[in-house]
């Protein structure tokens, strides 16, 4: 995008800095560069290439390669007073870099070449993007130093005090920062489509242990202060940092699990299998290209299942069923570090290409470890739950959003976080797979990924390279009709593959039982986490009180240890005013953060009007233990 001459950016740059006391609006000079109302210079427009709607970045003209953050880390005013130190690469004629912020304190801005102090601007404030940041960088700028510190709000930061951490002893600190996060704890580019690599040094209290998504330790030591690295480049959003009263336990010699003392053992043991998911992913699709992968125990109000950052998956509490049933989601962010990690979607408006083939890549890890059946379990579960998000979003006039590639201008990108981008992906991948035969399908994803490593790829890109693929190696000519019932058409195309889940069988039986006579049920099952989800699933949407007894006693429902199955079971306990279900629900309701379970409760309560007021009554006393990522969808839904 084209400024105009560099004599007359940098009049108009330093009229923002001089006047800006007298409040002259950014929105007047931004558009006053970016379309060169000058009378005395020639315009001679060019087109950006950067088309993310998320960040305010401007990488054609200057972008940043390699981050070098210190930070102190204080639990007693919940700030990170931090440097941030950027590597940046510019075009011949640029002189301003952009970074997105978000709530940050800039305290001063230099380059780092002899600190001299450089010129800055802070735009008005968005309340969805923050502000943008402008720096003016004279034409040798190598590197730009910003001194900064959080807000004690950082959306990112989710700052625990010991009474909501397991050991009950230490405060706890962990970030989130996908989707757009990451600007409200350091300043950057926040961008899928930017890539950076960083070393840190990081000072917390000494009781305590930092890690970050880089190279890390796997003890305390006695100065509270720990450096990182990682070499590989990663975008914004996969930058992590996590400090607390942690412990490591090895799993393998490249895998181990991370968590709070009183919890490491039991997680470890539940995540005995991830040496063999990495083996079997490489099998799948090519070398683990991140040298370690460690997974971190979060305390609950985690908001996710898993978040992929590299070499450091977090996950939630959740997922310690007791009986490593639920370690699928660990097959998924494993999955993610080749898709999404290593080929990343170039934009949140490409969201599905992360997750679509991440969920693809977790049910062929699961098919490889756990056999075809429990794959295809998984497999006809996740299509149940797509058919009922399409439902849900047509319903609410948001069929559009049904559609995999989106337009979320103007909108979070957290509104791509649904069934949608995960689980139709998958299903429009298992297409291509079913159709022209899974050795072709093998062979493309392992080319796909090794041909775009440490890139980003938007849908337009795919589509050219799965059609090149087929027809210069197959000669297969993929039609367009595959791409637009699937990508760009909402709902679900009617030739969707059906999994067929044989396991399912008994369990439709007692169903139908169940369904004919309202109170037969088996004598005695031996049933795992996928068919209970399936039996409890289906059942009748209307049940008397006798018989909601029936089946909680029939399978322990409301004493289950198991998130998922415990949240199924309570939305039909909800919908059919079970009563003596209602203690469980408020005790996990204020106890879990995590999004995906909280969802479908609060708005199965919602439903009435007495459900609404218990669910405000619920929330209050649940909300401070919840993340920004959460706390952001329930504040409208439950207002207070």
């Amino acid at each position: 995008m084209y400024f105009g001459q560099p004599f007359i950016r940098v009049a108009y740059f330093r009229a923002t800095i001089n006047l800006a006391m007298a409040k002259i609006s950014w929105s007047f000079i931004v558009f006053a560069l970016l379309f060169n109302q000058c009378t005395d210079v020639k315009k001679q427009p060019t087109e950006s290439k950067s088309t993310d709607p998320h960040s305010f970045s401007l990488p054609d003209d200057a972008r940043v390669k390699h981050l070098s953050w210190n930070a102190t880390v204080d639990f007693d005013t919940k700030i990170i007073n931090a440097v941030a130190t950027w590597d940046i690469e510019h075009s011949r004629d640029a002189d301003l870099i952009i970074f997105d912020t978000k709530n940050l304190t800039i305290k001063k801005v230099t380059a780092a070449d002899g600190g001299k102090p450089l010129e800055y601007r802070l735009a008005d404030p968005d309340s969805l993007l923050g502000q943008a940041l402008a720096v003016l960088i004279p034409p040798d700028t190598k590197k730009v130093v910003i001194e900064y510190q959080t807000s004690p709000d950082a959306e990112a930061l989710q700052w625990l005090s010991p009474s909501q951490t397991a050991g009950k002893k230490h405060p706890f600190l962990f970030t989130q920062s996908q989707a757009i996060l990451a600007r409200s704890w350091i300043p950057c580019q926040d961008s899928p489509a930017i890539r950076f690599t960083y070393d840190a040094e990081v000072h917390v209290p000494t009781e305590l242990l930092a890690l970050m998504s880089a190279a890390n330790p796997q003890q305390k030591n006695a100065s509270g202060i720990y450096k990182f690295e990682m070499r590989q480049p990663i975008p914004s959003y996969l930058l992590a940092l996590s400090v607390g009263d942690i412990a490591f336990k090895p799993v393998s010699a490249r895998a181990g699990v991370y968590a709070e003392p009183s919890v490491v053992e039991s997680a470890a043991w539940e995540f005995a299998d991830l040496e063999k998911m990495i083996a079997g992913a490489e099998a799948l699709y090519g070398k683990y290209a991140w040298d370690r992968y460690d997974v971190i125990v979060l305390p609950p109000s985690f908001p996710f299942g898993g978040m992929e950052n590299p070499r450091l998956t977090f996950v939630t509490p959740t997922l310690l069923a007791g009986d490593r049933s639920l370690t699928s989601v660990i097959a998924h962010e494993l999955a993610h570090s080749w898709s999404g990690n290593l080929v990343t979607n170039a934009t949140w408006n490409d969201f599905w290409l992360n997750e679509g083939f991440t969920v693809y890549f977790e049910h062929r890890i699961i098919e490889a470890l756990y056999g075809h059946e429990d794959a295809e379990m998984h497999a006809l579960l996740a299509l149940q739950d797509l058919k009922a998000t399409i439902d849900d979003l047509t319903a609410a006039n948001n069929i559009n959003d049904t559609k995999l590639r989106l337009d979320l201008k103007g909108r979070n990108p957290d509104d791509a976080v649904t069934d949608i981008a995960y689980n139709k992906g998958y299903f429009f991948l298992r297409s291509i797979e079913e159709k022209y035969g899974r050795d072709k399908f093998d062979a493309f994803v392992r080319d796909y990924f090794s041909g775009h490593s440490f890139q980003s790829v938007n849908t337009d890109l795919f589509v050219a390279a799965v059609k090149e693929y087929y027809s210069k190696n197959h000669s297969i000519t993929l039609p367009d009709t595959l791409f637009n019932n699937w990508i760009f058409t909402p709902g679900l195309p009617a030739d969707c593959p059906t999994p067929v889940a044989t396991k399912f069988a008994p369990i439709d039986s007692a169903l139908a039982t169940f369904a004919r006579d309202g109170k037969s049920l088996p004598a005695k099952v031996s049933w795992g986490t996928q068919e209970w989800l399936h039996f409890i699933k289906n059942l009748p949407d209307t049940l008397n009180v006798e018989q909601l007894s029936s089946l909680d006693k029939f399978g322990k429902l409301t004493a289950s240890g198991n998130a998922e199955i415990l949240t199924v079971w309570l939305v039909v306990a909800i919908k059919n005013n079970y009563a003596p279900a209602y203690p469980k629900l408020e005790q996990f309701l204020v106890n879990t953060g995590r999004r995906k379970f909280l969802s479908p409760l609060y708005n199965a309560l919602v439903k009435t009007p007495e459900g609404r007021e218990r669910a405000a009554e619920i929330y209050r006393k649940a909300r401070p233990n919840y993340h920004f990522v959460a706390t952001s969808t329930f504040d409208t839904l439950i207002p207070l």
